[in-house]
């Protein structure tokens, strides 16, 4: 009863900080502590709950130096002339009619490049919500396409940090596991396609707002150059080359392109990587091209940290013993990952956090997937068409709520973001009508 009432406490704690603006680390920590009091007061000494917090928040240490390189490709990018050519070249190709389709695909091609949903959209999807209000769209249908595609590249970018997250606590090869996603995102992708596609049709945009290509194109030197560092990324992926390696590679290009080319100072765009880039001008793109730097990507760190040493004492204790007793009684390969369905949802619902939601759902499954398979990397497989798409649809989970926030809607874009639920929706179809075509290359679990 007593973890009961902690469990729920904190809950409580982590939706009125999402609701009020308070920086999730915070609730966080508060749940560390009521966790842990909870627990020595069944009989667990500091130390071992100490020991147990620092053998979970392990999992994730391989992760925040990938993390950390993210925020620096991210600004660096900005400076360069990526992100901005990208932007200018992606609206250049926008159609009134085919509207609500470009806004998924161009931000899906953002999202995969960068490999964060945060960064697509509040740089190429912010950018498209200015013009779809402008051509009086409706801003929740764009936001919904916008969302959706940010997270085509959460899902399955060798940038992702939740990819990178998912490959760290399964012990699975972060290159197979995007190939495994692209090959079961294939079809959700062209049926949420198809559904944008029609919507276009039925809700065109009455006009088209160019003053952003204008100001882009005042700013930075847009030629094809400029997009060189995203290439390296593409290219490097490609050749299987370490995702560190090509990230630093990636960054010194484009850091040599903003010095360069764009004719920053060195020591200005070594502040952009480490605090995030900002344009220093009065413009109407100054909201849009803003972000990145190690520093914010030091504060998610932080929120893994804590959510994986929440996770940590969560297993240690088998303070959530009876779920997974629960959870045992399904033995079908479709009755699995339906449990990994409800239990995504239920921790992304508790969690606020799409790492809280990821490390729960994984901490409460593995041990089923361990027994009726022998192969991690169906854990990874079912993680991403699980909760890693189904934590942006809670409506107070950040995974959804930030993005909302930056495109200035609310969480009435949910029934527009198809391709979120049509992953899991088409898995469990898949699984239903031919159970052995779900199954990834073969990994022995650790």
């Amino acid at each position: 009863m007593d973890l009961l009432f902690a469990l729920l406490t904190s809950f409580v704690l982590l939706i009125v900080s999402v609701v009020n603006g308070v920086f999730i680390v915070y609730p966080l920590f508060c749940t560390l502590i009521i966790l842990s009091l909870v627990l020595m007061r069944k009989g667990f000494s500091i130390a071992a709950l100490g020991q147990m917090a620092i053998q979970g928040s392990r999992k994730a240490w391989p992760v925040f130096s990938i993390l950390l390189l993210i925020g620096a490709v991210t600004s660096t990018w900005m400076a360069a002339g990526t992100v901005p050519a990208i932007v200018y070249y992606g609206i250049q190709l926008i159609n009134p009619h085919w509207f609500i389709l470009a806004s998924f695909l161009l931000t899906s091609l953002v999202s995969v490049l960068i490999g964060t949903s945060f960064g697509a959209a509040s740089t190429i999807g912010l950018a498209l919500m200015i013009m779809a209000k402008g051509g009086e769209a409706n801003p929740h249908l764009v936001a919904g396409a916008v969302i959706a595609g940010a997270y085509v590249g959460d899902r399955c970018s060798p940038m992702s940090s939740s990819a990178h997250l998912v490959a760290a606590i399964t012990g699975t090869d972060l290159y197979a596991n995007l190939k495994n996603m692209v090959k079961t995102g294939l079809l959700p992708f062209g049926l949420a396609c198809l559904l944008y596609a029609g919507l276009s049709w039925l809700y065109p945009v009455a006009t088209s707002n160019r003053s952003l290509t204008t100001e882009l194109k005042q700013f930075f030197d847009l030629n094809g150059l400029v997009l060189l560092p995203a290439l390296m990324i593409l290219v490097l992926a490609l050749c299987r080359v370490e995702v560190k390696r090509s990230m630093l590679i990636s960054t010194g290009v484009a850091i040599t392109l903003a010095v360069f080319h764009q004719h920053y100072s060195f020591w200005q765009v070594l502040r952009f990587a480490l605090l995030g880039f900002r344009l220093d001008a009065d413009t109407p793109i100054q909201a849009i091209l803003i972000g990145g730097g190690i520093v914010s990507m030091a504060k998610v760190c932080s929120i893994v940290l804590i959510s994986t040493a929440i996770s940590g004492l969560l297993a240690g204790t088998n303070a959530l013993q009876g779920i997974e007793q629960l959870l045992k009684s399904a033995q079908s390969r479709l009755a699995i990952f339906l449990n990994t369905v409800l239990v995504g949802i239920a921790a992304s619902a508790f969690g606020c956090t799409q790492a809280i939601g990821i490390l729960l759902t994984e901490h409460l499954v593995r041990q089923q997937y361990a027994t009726s398979s022998k192969d991690p990397t169906e854990l990874a497989l079912d993680l991403e068409n699980t909760v890693v798409v189904l934590a942006p649809l809670v409506p107070w989970n950040i995974a959804g709520l930030v993005p909302a926030t930056v495109l200035m809607t609310d969480w009435r874009f949910i029934p527009f973001a198809f391709y979120l639920y049509l992953i899991p929706l088409v898995v469990m179809l898949q699984l239903w009508f031919k159970p052995n075509s779900m199954r990834p290359s073969q990994q022995n679990f650790r």
